[in-house]
């Protein structure tokens, strides 16, 4: 070996392991700057709700100022693409829905981007179960009538939901596949709309959010058929899941996570999960998720990106299933 390929590989070594070395320095004193975690829903909602709890105690924690963006568009898949596009250094995060990582992108025609390469999967934050509501007057008082009826109606029975691709609408579309039942998609432009026509008979069923279905239960002016978590809700104690039903094994969710763009250091990501876990798990910050309808997850990198690898699976067979595409 000549000497200057002896001083070039030498040189390589150096900088490797001058790489190594800096890395974990470079996670421990982040942040240095403000960071940014952009959501691509509009203010007010569930998920922007939850990246402004959560920023507000990571800038206490980190002592940085942690600012929420919204930019809103295209089922959230205009701000998770502002994100695809920002450097992988932590500065610029995500928190977004499944519906803009998991569904969205294989409802378009042309996808804006493929979340399984394009994005570092960070934690699932927290997931809130539905629960499934109809007006009094509908003749179905639990889910096994709803599946006897729709059955003997076949086109007839009427399922709202807040917009394309949203939670509710994937859930329908999820039980038409698995329950071989047909019925009709009518989206709003958010979930209160949908609340209202459900509750005055002008649709059939909506899958809510517990925290805003769960109220009208109780006043009597919707009924509640059944919830889709793995397990009741403290929010809902006295309705079953579907599994409890005997009808099936179906279980979903609306679920909030962490993301950054692709390529971020691992050391990074873990101290971003780590320092995320910590605030999440403060007595009054996880009592408000429960009492918001929220489980706190939490689970590991690793964890996250099996996790998200087996949605988009599931909800990209419905799509093609039910030959379901944006407009």
């Amino acid at each position: 070996m000549n000497k200057a390929r002896r001083t070039l590989i030498a040189a390589g070594l150096v900088g490797a392991l001058g790489i190594l070395a800096a890395a974990p320095t470079f996670a421990s004193s982040f942040p240095d700057r403000p960071v940014k975690i952009v959501v691509g829903l509009a203010p007010g909602g569930g998920t922007d709700t939850l990246a402004r709890m959560v920023a507000k105690e990571l800038s206490t924690l980190w002592g940085q100022s942690v600012v929420v963006e919204n930019r809103t568009g295209a089922s959230g898949t205009i701000g998770a693409d502002s994100v695809i596009r920002s450097a992988p250094d932590g500065y610029t995060l995500l928190i977004s829905p499944q519906t803009s990582i998991a569904v969205a992108p294989q409802l378009f025609a042309q996808a804006p981007y493929d979340p399984l390469k394009d994005l570092t999967p960070i934690t699932v934050i927290a997931s809130s179960p539905l629960v499934m509501v109809a007006n009094p007057s509908f003749p179905a008082n639990n889910f096994k009538e709803f599946i006897e009826y729709a059955r003997k109606h076949p086109g007839q029975v009427t399922f709202a939901s807040g917009g394309v691709g949203s939670s509710p609408h994937m859930t329908s579309e999820l039980l038409q596949a698995q329950f071989d039942i047909k019925g009709i998609h009518v989206p709003y432009r958010g979930e209160q709309p949908a609340l209202t026509d459900v509750a005055s008979n002008q649709v059939n069923v909506l899958f809510a959010n517990i925290p805003s279905g769960m109220p009208h239960v109780t006043s009597g002016r919707l009924k509640a058929l059944v919830t889709t978590g793995a397990k009741r809700s403290p929010l809902a104690p006295d309705v079953p899941t579907i599994t409890e039903s005997g009808q099936g094994e179906i279980v979903t969710a609306t679920w909030n996570a962490l993301y950054g763009p692709a390529g971020m250091a691992p050391e990074l990501v873990q101290k971003i999960n780590s320092d995320v876990a910590k605030v999440i798990n403060k007595k009054e910050i996880h009592d408000r998720l429960v009492q918001s309808g929220n489980e706190p997850v939490l689970n590991s990198p690793e964890q996250f990106k099996t996790f998200l690898k087996s949605e988009y699976d599931r909800w990209g067979s419905v799509i093609k299933t039910n030959k379901l595409q944006a407009q």
